[in-house]
This record gives C-alpha cells, sequence and structure tokens, in this order.
C-alpha cells in the first residue's frame, strides 16, 4: 500500500468517526444530552460530513417536546389555547345564530313579539347553560382520558421494557434512521423514565396535557358565544311594536341572512385563508352553507307551528 493510500485510508476513517460523532451530538441535543454549541463546533471542522437529513429530524424531535417553564413553551401553550377558543367560540355562535332563529321564526306565528321575546330569552338562557355545561363535561372527559393513558403507560414503562423499547424503535424508524442512532436515543431515553413518558405521550399518543382550567374556559366561551349568536335575531322584536310581528320577522329575517352570510365566509376562511380566489370561493360556499342551514331551521320551524295551529292542537 502506498502512503497515499493509507493517508486517505486514515482521512476516511477520520471522517467516518467524526461523522458517527456528530451524529450522537445531533441526537443528544435533542433530548437536552449537550449544548448547541458543541454541535456548531463539530459541524466546523467536518461540515462535510453532517447528515442534513439527521438534523432536520432532531430539530423537529426538539420542537414537540412536552412544554417546559421557558418562555418559548409558554408561548406555543398560549397559542395553543387561543386557538381552541376560536373553535369553541365558531361552535357556540354556529348553534346560537341558527337554534334561536328558527324558534323566533316560529313563535311570530302565533302574533305577538311579547311570545317570541319571552320564549327567545327563555331559550337563550337554557342553551348558553347547556353548551356550557356540554363544553365543560367534554374537557373534563379529555382530562380523564389523559390521566387514564398517562397511568397505563407508566405501567408499561415499568412492567414491559421490551415492548417499551419497541414503540421507541417503531417511532424513530418511521423517519429512516440509522440502526446506531436509534439504538442511541432510545438509551438516552431509557436513562430517564420521565422523559420517556413524556416522549411516548407525546410521540406514540399524540396527546397534550388538558389543564382543568381548559374545561372553565371552553364552557364560558361556548355558553357567550351562543348567548351573543342567538341574540341577534331577536334584536327587531325588541324595536317594534307588539302588534308588528311580522314586520319583526321580515327584519329579523333580513338581519339574520346577512349575518349568517358573514359568519360563513369569516369561518370558512379563518380555516382556510382569507386571500387567493380559491379561498373566496371557499368562504362563499361557506357563507352560502350556512344561510341555507339557517334557512332550513326556521323554515322548519314555521312550518311546525303552523300547522299545529291550524291543527287545532295547543301546548
Amino acid at each position: 500500500m502506498t502512503p497515499r493510500s493509507i493517508r486517505q485510508t486514515f482521512l476516511l476513517g477520520e471522517n467516518n468517526r467524526s461523522s458517527k460523532q456528530m451524529d450522537s451530538n445531533i441526537t443528544m441535543a435533542a433530548f437536552g444530552g449537550i449544548s448547541d454549541e458543541s454541535i456548531s463546533d463539530a459541524g466546523q471542522s467536518h461540515t462535510t460530513q453532517v447528515d442534513l437529513e439527521d438534523q432536520r429530524l432532531s430539530r423537529r424531535f426538539s420542537k414537540q417536546r412536552m412544554p417546559s417553564d421557558s418562555s418559548e413553551d409558554h408561548t406555543s401553550t398560549a397559542f395553543k389555547i387561543n386557538r381552541r377558543t376560536i373553535s369553541d367560540a365558531i361552535l357556540g355562535l354556529s348553534d346560537g345564530l341558527t337554534v334561536p332563529f328558527a324558534l323566533s321564526a316560529g313563535l311570530s306565528s302565533l302574533g305577538t313579539t311579547k311570545i317570541v321575546i319571552l320564549g327567545g330569552l327563555a331559550e337563550l338562557v337554557a342553551g348558553a347553560i347547556s353548551m356550557g355545561l356540554g363544553g365543560f363535561l367534554g374537557a373534563r372527559s379529555e382530562l380523564e382520558s389523559y390521566n387514564f393513558t398517562l397511568r397505563n403507560t407508566k405501567l408499561q414503562i415499568e412492567k414491559y421494557p421490551a415492548q417499551t423499547s419497541a414503540l421507541v424503535y417503531d417511532i424513530f424508524h418511521a423517519y429512516d434512521l440509522s440502526p446506531s442512532t436509534i439504538t442511541s436515543m432510545e438509551k438516552k431515553l431509557q436513562s430517564s423514565p420521565e422523559q420517556l413518558l413524556a416522549f411516548l405521550m407525546d410521540f406514540h399518543h399524540k396527546e397534550s396535557f388538558p389543564t382543568l382550567g381548559r374545561a372553565y374556559k371552553t364552557a364560558a366561551t361556548l355558553a357567550i358565544s351562543y348567548f351573543l349568536g342567538g341574540l341577534i335575531p331577536l334584536i327587531p322584536y325588541f324595536i317594534v311594536a307588539r302588534t308588528e310581528v311580522m314586520t319583526a320577522l321580515w327584519w329579523s329575517i333580513g338581519v339574520m341572512g346577512i349575518t349568517l352570510l358573514v359568519f360563513g365566509y369569516s369561518k370558512t376562511c379563518i380555516v382556510v385563508g382569507w386571500s387567493g380566489w380559491k379561498n373566496v370561493l371557499a368562504g362563499t360556499k361557506g357563507g352560502l352553507q350556512m344561510l341555507l342551514v339557517g334557512a332550513a331551521a326556521a323554515g322548519a320551524a314555521i312550518g311546525l307551528v303552523r300547522a299545529i295551529e291550524q291543527g287545532g292542537i295547543y301546548v
């Protein structure tokens, strides 16, 4: 073997060792094993040997870790709570804009605004309480489900380590990591049961911790949004004279037609986006769908009341 070939063999071995060390550093950094400065120093000396795909996957794992006390994690948690609040508000408004409108339209057939106002307000209060309690119980169920999954996962880690290792391997294998990298990451997780538990809850069960405060916030958001949405179709009945119930009905239909269109459009665009003709088209379809649902509900209520009235059946 010539000196040149010996030198090439030596350099190749050094580069392979550096690449493996770099891969290990990235793996450990994803779970807090070493600092980012160590990765940066190693990368400056052997940049061409770094596996960019492993770096990307490591960053992904690092971003999806359980929330800590850092400001970045608090910001992410706050964003999730706000997004959930928006979803709850949309749900409450959807029901609030539809059900009370249908009820008020049906009661208008009885001939006086007093009946519409009293019946509408009674339904608003009862519906808001029902929506709030339903949201609270649903959020409490999420918390109970999370705690149940957490207990089972703890038991699995303690009594079935082989099965737990297989789960960890399957999770990392989906990202096309090398066996040596997976082994290194698995050993790192196995050394800390709490870290392993958080990892399995995040990546295997894909569940985030639902706080009890979320249940109260969900209940309040659903109840308030339902009440505010249902109050809109009743406004004309407060303004016109008691005997001009049909005038109030037509005003209510006009107001709700515009409201349902705007709400349906906005609800859709919040999800798909506001710019671009495709998003505008999707928003328009959402507005028309919301309008059709409200019209169908109101028409059914009016038809039912008139059918009962003509049949001589009074409740």
